[in-house]
């Protein structure tokens, strides 16, 4: 492997002004470090991210945290998140802190206090006290990708916005037993985008003079999850909703799942609205409110090579706009009777 000697004496250098040249740290005549430049091309030489963190103080690398890699967000964001690394030149360092784990624990007390990176991108993982004091200590740039931000930069979709825009479709198309699935029970430990998601439904449904008709149903927020709280709820004509909201896509595609081995239609029968536009969501005609996790890792990456270059110092919350995409899982009510009322009232 070519070192820093081999340019420097292509390029008719000293290694301290070959090393200036090619950090950018120190003064260098612009014909030298051009001749520098050349000569490191020539011989294919790669600085080592080790020699070149003991001039600049950086490694040249940065930790990518949260709490899962197998679902949809979170493997789309980190894809973002790698290609715009790529793009500034930067290493990636991924740690998996799922919840409740003990390796999240270790993550947090142990591995990111080595401080071996320029900076963080935190996506989704909401910590706890004393995690989140854990963070407030690592001395370096942080940007979260999600709802909670942990008084840093962040980039996320306005949730509560985009749950009150599904809701209200729904309710301008005549609904009135529009029910949320997703999440915990009041007062339980949802993170706080899936809070704000319940609250945002709520919210409309108040607003429209339906607080009566209020249905939250708890579910793990999956589609498992969502296919098992919709077909207890659908299979219960005494309750059953004529529209159905889910804390994301994958709830609501299990919704929908389950919607059809119950001989219910959808839209006919049943009206289903999501959040997210997960990659599942057109083959199920999903209509949903879109975010694009990769655009927002990108931006995310971007305003981090600012705060590490001292561009912006001052923390930047950004919510990019939720794009509603209507499909066919959504429909009008009938003004008469939905076809199940009329089903169930059959003898």
């Amino acid at each position: 492997m070519v070192g820093i000697a081999e340019v420097a004496r292509a390029a008719g250098v000293s290694k301290a002004t070959a090393s200036r040249a090619l950090t950018g740290r120190g003064y260098v005549a612009d014909d030298t470090r051009a001749r520098v430049e050349t000569a490191a091309a020539e011989l294919g030489y790669i600085a080592s991210t080790n020699a070149a963190s003991l001039v600049t103080g950086r490694t040249q690398n940065i930790g990518v945290v949260l709490p899962h890699v197998n679902r949809w967000f979170f493997a789309e964001a980190l894809e973002g998140i790698q290609a715009g690394l790529l793009e500034h030149g930067r290493d990636l360092t991924l740690y998996d802190a799922e919840p409740g784990t003990a390796s999240r624990s270790a993550i947090f007390d142990t591995f990111l206090g080595r401080k071996r990176f320029d900076g963080l991108i935190a996506v989704c993982i909401e910590p706890d006290e004393r995690e989140a004091v854990r963070l407030s200590t690592l001395g370096k740039p942080i940007v979260s990708i999600g709802c909670y931000d942990i008084g840093t930069s962040a980039v996320s979709i306005d949730d509560a916005d985009a749950a009150w825009r599904a809701t209200k479709h729904l309710i301008e198309l005549g609904h009135r037993r529009i029910a949320f699935v997703g999440g915990e029970a009041d007062g339980g430990p949802s993170t706080l985008g899936d809070a704000r998601r319940i609250a945002g439904y709520l919210a409309a449904m108040q607003e429209a003079g339906l607080s009566e008709d209020i249905l939250h149903v708890v579910s793990e927020v999956s589609m498992p999850g969502g296919y098992a709280a919709s077909v207890d709820l659908l299979g219960d004509s005494r309750r059953r909703p004529t529209a159905i909201v889910g804390m994301c896509d994958e709830v609501a595609i299990g919704t929908i799942i389950a919607a059809r081995r119950l001989g219910i239609h959808v839209p006919a029968d049943l009206s289903v609205v999501g959040i997210d536009d997960h990659e599942h969501a057109d083959m199920f005609a999903l209509t949903t409110l879109q975010q694009k996790p990769r655009d927002q890792a990108r931006l995310a990456v971007d305003i981090l090579m600012h705060h590490i270059d001292g561009d912006h110092v001052e923390p930047r919350r950004i919510w990019e706009p939720a794009r509603f995409i209507v499909r066919s899982s959504t429909g009008p009510l009938d003004s008469r009777q939905s076809s199940l009322d009329r089903r169930a009232a059959t003898p």
